[in-house]
């Protein structure tokens, strides 16, 4: 009997898919994927694109035990965390989810997943652009590529320390990362979220 399982994919405006006209994001990709591969006789897999534009870890934990409860599928649930984008920007002086906040956050938003599955994977930041590294964008927010390090070895930790998978997206993107962002510095292209995808199909294969 074929076992249908739900991907949560929680996030901000990376996992939602931003600025990719052509592909939806990264996600988005996947869920056509994991459908493609259902109507050819594996298990079923429904992802949900649970990234909201913006948001900081504070903004999941205050929503999270309620989207995990609302999709809790008899066969299990994948849960990936991307966070960090937006928690390790400066605006007026100050980062909007300092380091050891952002620490905090994560580790209750992994008791929280841990509630209702055992596949849990933390999602890196990706590098930014040399050309906003440290350049207050028009909205207010000053992002530092040396910060992007610091948060990603907090991921890298919390992961190790519970037997999560860390998905590497950073290393994947730090070389080419001028032609696979978007114009914004911040946010990958169509051809950085195709990348995206391809890192992380292997990932779903397991579960199809």
């Amino acid at each position: 009997m074929k076992k249908m399982r739900y991907g949560l994919f929680f996030g901000d405006s990376i996992t939602y898919g931003e600025y990719d006209g052509v592909f939806g994001g990264w996600v988005d990709i996947l869920k056509r994927y994991a459908l493609q591969k259902f109507h050819e006789g594996s298990d079923e897999l429904i992802l949900f694109n649970l990234g909201i534009g913006g948001e900081s870890t504070e903004g999941l934990l205050k929503r999270m035990p309620y989207e995990l409860s609302a999709r809790n599928a008899a066969d299990g649930n994948i849960v990936f965390i991307g966070y960090g984008a937006n928690d390790l920007a400066v605006k007026d002086g100050k980062q909007i989810v300092d380091p050891e906040q952002f620490r905090n956050n994560i580790k209750t938003a992994v008791e929280h997943a841990k509630q209702f599955s055992s596949d849990i994977y933390l999602v890196s930041i990706l590098p930014f652009s040399q050309k906003v590294d440290g350049v207050v964008a028009a909205s207010g927010k000053l992002r530092i590529n040396e910060d992007v390090i610091r948060y990603n070895q907090i991921l890298q930790h919390i992961a190790t320390e519970n037997g999560l998978i860390y998905i590497d997206f950073y290393t994947a993107f730090l070389e080419d990362r001028e032609i696979l962002l978007f114009e914004d510095g911040v946010h990958p292209n169509e051809k950085g979220y195709g990348m995206m995808a391809e890192i992380a199909i292997p990932i779903i294969e397991k579960y199809l």
